[in-house]
């Protein structure tokens, strides 16, 4: 099972002991591209604090996010899954899980990135502002800038099991599955129900929408779950409790939506 996240703007305010060491992270066919954007990045934010500000879609309030950009290379890192504190991570809260739960983590879940590409969460790096809608100079859309390094690791990356995809539509940008990788992807939505004068209603709500989702993995990662397909997976969810709608494609090579329908927001 290969988990795919999106990161949080929520981040750790600093890194601990030793700096970035780039040829240490997972997926190393996206060195090349992780070296391109680290270069654009730390070059922007050195030369020219308000074009950053702007071009990275930062508030004012936000502008000291640029002098951590410009010191990248040399900033203490740590393991991504500790770097990462927004909603979904809080709710997946990979420090409480027992060793075993850690241990499949560790392998099952890469995050997307619009500066690394994508990570694991063991992999170490230091706190960054750059999402993947932004528009770097030299480089373009990142979501673009993406898609070819990603295509040529990914299918690896995914090998013969089920990908179960939780990135948000930015990220989905720099990889999409194809053929037989698709067959195998699902794709899941939270929705939430209601009685509105005893007629059900349903709504997409982003915020409880990802801490479902990291409640979800948290649960997968606790019973020791590996589903190799869509159709496993839904099992496993059902038996863990939640209330899981599905249909496959009705076409070959296409990805499964799942929905999970929760009545209670937390």
């Amino acid at each position: 099972m290969l988990v795919l996240l999106p990161p949080s703007e929520g981040k750790a305010a600093s890194g601990r002991g030793a700096p970035l060491k780039p040829e240490s992270l997972s997926l190393p066919g996206l060195a090349g591209a992780r070296a391109a954007v680290l270069d654009g990045l730390v070059e922007l934010c050195a030369a020219d604090e308000e074009k950053a500000r702007v071009v990275l879609g930062l508030s004012e309030g936000l502008r000291g996010e640029i002098a951590k950009n410009v010191e990248l290379r040399t900033a203490g890192a740590r393991p991504a899954g500790e770097l990462y504190t927004g909603v979904l991570y809080d709710a997946l809260d990979l420090a409480s899980l027992d060793t075993a739960a850690r241990r499949l983590a560790g392998k099952s879940l890469l995050v997307f990135s619009g500066l690394w590409g994508a990570v694991r969460v063991g992999d170490r790096i230091p706190p960054y502002r750059c999402s993947m809608g932004v528009k770097l100079p030299g480089l373009g859309a990142l979501g673009a800038f993406w898609r070819a390094p990603m295509a040529e690791v990914m299918p690896e990356a995914a090998g013969d099991g089920l990908v179960l995809d939780l990135r948000s539509s930015a990220y989905t940008a720099a990889w999409k599955p194809k053929g037989a990788v698709a067959e195998r992807t699902a794709s899941v939505r939270v929705l939430h129900s209601q009685l509105v004068d005893g007629v059900e209603k349903r709504s997409v709500v982003s915020h409880f929408n990802k801490a479902t989702k990291g409640r979800m993995v948290r649960d997968l990662l606790r019973a020791g779950a590996r589903p190799k397909d869509p159709a496993e997976l839904v099992t496993a969810l059902r038996g863990l409790g939640y209330v899981v709608e599905a249909e496959a494609p009705a076409r070959a090579g296409r990805t499964w939506d799942l929905d999970v329908v929760v009545t209670e927001i937390h």
